[in-house]
């Protein structure tokens, strides 16, 4: 009697399960992967075989594989701030003439300008540009006035309960 071969990593057929055994070591090595290769989620699936989409679901089922991914996902958010840093922090070579190589500044520029802004949509909280005014689920704005009625004049309250009386008489 012989046994089925499993398929090799990256060879999985498409529509055929995976083992439970054999999804934690593929989703261990993504994980390795963004931790120690510094890859996006997207590549780091890639690289081994597995659909992005395939991933993120096996996160959604397993809590504990979502705390991981979390963990390194943040991880290379924060190396993407120290990338910033150490670009800017740069010397930028100089032309045979001995002038600034302004296209090599260009470049460091659009580098650290890219980051930015994929910092400030991956971590909006952390990295954002603006200030939210609105509020949000967390930490809504109130506003609340309180309005002294003694120290108001006589003609204004008599306005103000005509306006009412009008409105409470459907006029």
């Amino acid at each position: 009697m012989t046994e089925a071969k499993k398929p090799a990593k990256g060879k999985h057929k498409p529509g055929e399960r995976r083992s439970p055994e054999e999804r934690e070591e593929l989703a261990k090595e993504i994980v390795r992967l963004m931790n120690d290769d510094e890859l996006d989620c997207y590549a780091a699936c890639k690289q081994v075989g597995v659909k992005h989409s395939t991933f993120l679901l096996w996160a959604d089922k397993d809590p504990k594989l979502a705390d991981i991914y979390a963990r390194a996902r943040d991880d290379l958010i924060s190396r993407m701030a120290y990338d910033i840093v150490r670009i800017s922090d740069t010397p930028v070579g100089s032309t045979d003439s001995g002038m600034t190589d302004s296209g090599a500044v260009q470049k460091q520029k659009l580098q650290v300008d890219t980051r930015k802004w994929l910092l400030a949509r991956l971590a909006p909280r952390k990295y954002g540009d603006r200030l939210a005014l609105a509020g949000d689920e967390t930490a809504p704005i109130k506003v609340e006035q309180t309005i002294d009625v003694s120290q108001l004049p006589t003609d204004v309250l008599a306005q103000i309960m005509a306006a009412k009386d009008n409105a409470d008489n459907g006029g």
